[in-house]
């Protein structure tokens, strides 16, 4: 009778062809002490293993094989981490799967591996120095995801209406949570915002309109609670909550409010592309009218200031000058091509959705300033110039409204140019939310590839939001960009799956292998609802 080692990889050698493809599951990690009733008897102990002999040498030295799945997948752990090896997927991210640090497993040294498999369903037990970790894959559609990710929001992240950050008292509790100010509040709202308004154009549920309206109103009070007409903030806090140590937080007259100055243009551009996607995919009259209103007065304030966003200090903010005073400066003229990108996408959604005339001219008059030609430049600077991930997120969500909108031959040409110089170097990142957008924009053609890559991508986002620490560094399965970012960190040649990497939202560089934290942070996950629904919306999702 042939021994279970010599069977696993005979099995293994035979590299049958590709099974079936099943329903796409989701990864679920729990931890358990040695002796909890619930690890089963054959996990607890420590098992040798057999050292892993295939070409494929893995993502770590020193793997051994512990388990067989009955599609051929082996698993296998060393002191670095467990690993999952599919000889039958075809996807890049699928052949081997990493699993590495506290999202996953108690502690990094595996001694024995236990595999459960009920149809779809599995169970992967792996027994590590401190106890055991269990990670179980369940059959869920990405609308279930979506569901699931909702209910995130709605447990721990809605503060005052706005989607926010929670802190976790104590580590990976999420019942310690506390809910807490982000210093970007408005855009991360907006963004759930518009992923609330494609979700109601898809499905028309009550519900999905309802937390539209909630979100809705959080921008418009950002705006409100400044006493400024068109000066929004980047945040509020009640009095009764603990006030953020940082940034610069100003009462509002009665005492009973703060909101945060120094406004940035990642929330003018967050503002703009969801009272857009508001306006056009689920409100009604009502919110309609608001939408106009708060529109007009943000903008009539960017045009009565020269186009700079002055603060109550009386001068700009710090990220929100858009005049050509500010394009003479050393730092302006790096930063025209994207703040022209944006400001130009502000009047064109403000020409759409008041119908003022007012603002067309304005808009046609700082086509004659030039502003269209800097858009050409974005990415483009001279020398390659730094890669800000989070600049590239403001400009995918002012390429949306501009192209959306923008009708003229020879400035949708403009557009959809540095649009799809953008694609070209953004395509490495395998983001779903930019490959949307380009393709809705006009600036490419859905392929077979693009589709799989977006769909992979969804798909592996977490579902622990827990911002623990990830390393990837030390893997022998990744090689280095000979150029580091701009904090002067190293960067992975090819981007890994998003359960491999931090917990990030799109602002975020994925090429970066090592970061996160501690675990005293939950991200509310709306990052990953936009792309999905706008997916669903043009069709490209099932």
């Amino acid at each position: 009778m042939m021994s279970p080692v010599r069977l696993l990889f005979w099995t293994i050698g035979l590299m049958l062809p590709a099974c079936p493809g099943i329903a796409q599951t989701q990864k679920f990690s729990s931890h358990f002490p040695i002796e909890a009733p619930e690890v089963p008897a054959e996990v607890r102990a420590e098992a040798r293993g057999t050292p892993w002999q295939n070409a494929e040498r893995g993502p770590v030295n020193g793997l051994k094989a512990f388990a067989l799945e009955k599609s051929g997948a082996v698993w296998l752990g060393s002191d670095e981490g467990a690993a999952r090896f599919d000889p039958h997927a075809a996807f890049r991210w699928d052949r081997w799967q990493y699993f590495y640090g506290r999202r996953w497993l108690l502690d990094d040294h595996a001694r024995n591996i236990r595999v459960e498999e009920s149809g779809e369903r599995r169970k992967v037990w792996i027994r590590t120095q401190r106890g055991v970790s269990l990670i179980e894959w369940r059959p869920m559609t990405l609308e279930d995801k979506a569901e699931y990710f909702d209910e995130r929001i709605e447990q721990r992240h809605v503060r005052n209406g706005l989607v926010a950050g929670s802190h976790l008292r104590v580590a990976g509790d999420l019942s310690s949570n506390e809910k807490v100010s982000n210093d970007n509040d408005g855009l991360w709202t907006a963004i759930y915002l518009g992923a609330q308004a494609y979700r109601y154009a898809v499905t028309h549920e009550p519900e999905a309109r309802a937390r539209a309206q909630r979100a809705l109103r959080a921008l418009l009070r950002l705006e409100e609670i400044t006493g400024v007409p068109g000066l929004p903030a980047r945040s509020f806090v009640s009095a009764e909550e603990p006030l953020p140590g940082s940034g610069v937080w100003h009462p509002t007259p009665d005492g009973r409010w703060y909101w945060k100055g120094d406004t940035s243009s990642d929330e003018l551009v967050g503002h703009y592309f969801a009272y857009a996607a508001c306006f056009d995919l689920v409100a009604g009259d009502q919110e309609k009218e608001a939408i106009r209103k708060v529109v007009a007065r943000i903008t009539d304030y960017l045009i009565k200031n020269d186009y700079d966003l002055i603060d109550v200090t009386g001068k700009p903010t710090r990220w929100g000058e858009y005049s050509e005073r500010f394009f003479q400066t050393e730092e302006g003229r790096y930063e025209a091509p994207l703040r022209s990108l944006e400001l130009l996408s502000f009047l064109k959604t403000a020409c759409h959705i008041t119908g003022d005339q007012k603002y067309a001219a304005s808009y046609r008059d700082r086509i004659q300033r030039d502003y269209a030609g800097h858009v050409r430049y974005y990415r483009r600077w001279p020398g390659g110039g730094e890669v800000n991930f989070s600049d590239d997120e403001l400009a995918y969500l002012s390429y949306q409204p501009l192209l959306k909108y923008e009708k003229n031959p020879g400035l949708r040409k403009i557009y959809l140019g540095s649009l799809r110089f953008t694609w070209s170097q953004v395509r490495p990142d395998m983001n779903p939310l930019w490959n949307y957008i380009s393709i809705a924009s006009g600036g490419g053609r859905m392929t077979r590839a693009v589709r799989e890559e977006s769909q992979r991508a969804l798909e592996r986002i977490p579902m622990d939001m827990i911002e623990w620490a990830v390393r990837n560094s030390h893997r022998i399965d990744v090689r280095f960009q000979k150029q580091k970012d701009r904090h002067g960190h190293g960067q992975l040649s090819e981007v890994l799956a998003p359960d491999e990497r931090v917990v990030e939202k799109w602002n975020s560089n994925p090429h970066i292998p090592d970061g996160g934290g501690a675990g005293h942070g939950e991200d509310d996950g709306a990052y990953f609802l936009l792309p999905y629904w706008m997916g669903r919306y043009h069709g490209w999702v099932k």
